[in-house]
């Protein structure tokens, strides 16, 4: 479940491996380029944190954010 913390909305997922998290990683990323938004995230061996606002909005958490929270939680579905 994302968490709304300083302005941005957070969320830390878990894989079995180093791997995996890579692999999520790089659908994450693919779907952000296609909506033009980048977030702040952090990968250490299986765990990979995510930090969503958006930067034109004065980093704060708009629809484009929640947009981008949903289609993460789909990749993690499948």
């Amino acid at each position: 479940m994302w968490q709304q913390q300083n302005n941005s909305l957070y969320k830390k997922f878990e894989f079995k491996n180093f791997s995996e998290a890579f692999a999520f990683m790089a659908r994450v990323a693919i779907e952000a380029e296609k909506m033009d938004h980048h977030p702040l995230w952090t990968n250490v061996y299986n765990r990979v944190e995510i930090w969503l606002s958006t930067h034109s909005a004065g980093d704060v958490v708009t629809d484009k954010d929640i947009k981008l929270a949903e289609k993460i939680d789909k990749l993690t579905e499948e």
